[in-house]
């Protein structure tokens, strides 16, 4: 098929293209930033030098493209802002719906979040609510620009929706040169009982590439083991050398985890099913060597990617 990438040079879109490619597809994707155009040239993408916010040449740039599928991988997450992330939601979201339905392109594909869904005991599934009633202006913030976002997508015929779990692994807020890590070396990161659905990145950026031929819906993409703060924190710590964190019985009604049998029953399995698999290694020390060769392969220059505020 051909693709549209938008966000290909993201955490995530920088493991997806390179996937997308192997599997016979042909990709044009979108960048903002000319010096990482090159590396994707290589690999055999078409690029186009653009900016979501400029409605008016993405809809030429999409257009000429003439995808089966567009699949929206934007985030703008470089400041750790959740207003910044929530206007490339809406905004940007709203121009890449346009321009994909201008070109006739048949489907889309969104990277969402498995954190906004709305109070309750045990993990959430795709049934469980968004949580638009609540009364956090921050969370608002995040809930409002995710449903705007999936919104606008559902315009496109086909949609698929991935809500991912907080990555982890090469690159992300929680790799040991993340924000994540840096909170924790100074003893800003508490163990309360928080739950968390971990997903790791490679397995995430596996899920994207599958959807481009799932059945239309929404489907979170998380491991097997919603964790609470009490667990993986002085995990996360022990990793990165860092002091042991505080505990604390907070807990959000909201921080319930995600469950994935949804995208289990579409036949995908991550590699790495709990974040005891691999959590350690990717925080710790060895992450280095890991980070070293994720960039050889696939990009020039870290990002990060995480939930827009941890719990």
């Amino acid at each position: 098929m051909d693709l549209f990438v938008a966000g290909g040079t993201g955490v995530l879109g920088r493991r997806i293209v390179p996937r997308l490619l192997a599997d016979g597809h042909a990709v044009t994707v979108l960048v903002r930033d000319r010096s990482r155009a090159g590396q994707l040239a290589e690999l055999g993408a078409a690029v186009v030098h653009g900016d979501a916010f400029d409605a008016e040449r993405l809809r030429a740039q999409v257009i000429e493209a003439r995808p089966d599928v567009v699949m929206h991988q934007l985030t703008d997450l470089a400041t750790g802002s959740s207003s910044d992330n929530a206007r490339l939601r809406i905004d940007g979201t709203r121009n890449l719906v346009d321009a994909a339905l201008a070109a006739g392109a048949r489907r889309i594909v969104v990277q969402s979040i498995a954190w906004c869904y709305e109070p309750g005991a045990g993990p959430a599934t795709e049934a469980t609510a968004l949580d638009i009633g609540t009364d956090d202006p921050a969370r608002r913030v995040t809930v409002d620009a995710v449903r705007a976002m999936e919104s606008a997508a559902a315009e496109v015929p086909e949609l698929v929706v991935l809500r991912n779990g907080a990555l982890y692994g090469p690159d992300t807020w929680y790799a040991a040169d993340g924000r994540i890590a840096d909170a924790a070396r100074h003893r800003q990161l508490t163990a309360d009982l928080d739950v968390t659905s971990f997903v790791y990145v490679d397995d995430a950026a596996a899920a994207a590439v599958q959807a481009v031929r799932w059945p239309t819906g929404t489907v979170n993409i998380v491991d097997d083991e919603p964790a609470r703060g009490r667990d993986w924190v002085p995990v996360f710590c022990a990793a990165l050398a860092a002091p042991s964190p505080s505990l604390t019985d907070r807990q959000h009604d909201w921080a319930r985890g995600a469950s994935n049998q949804a995208a289990r029953h579409l036949g995908w399995a991550p590699e790495h099913p709990t974040w005891r698999d691999r959590f350690a290694f990717s925080v710790g020390r060895a992450d280095v060597g890991s980070r070293t060769s994720a960039h050889q392969l696939s990009t020039s220059a870290p990002g990060a990617s995480r939930p827009d505020s941890w719990h």
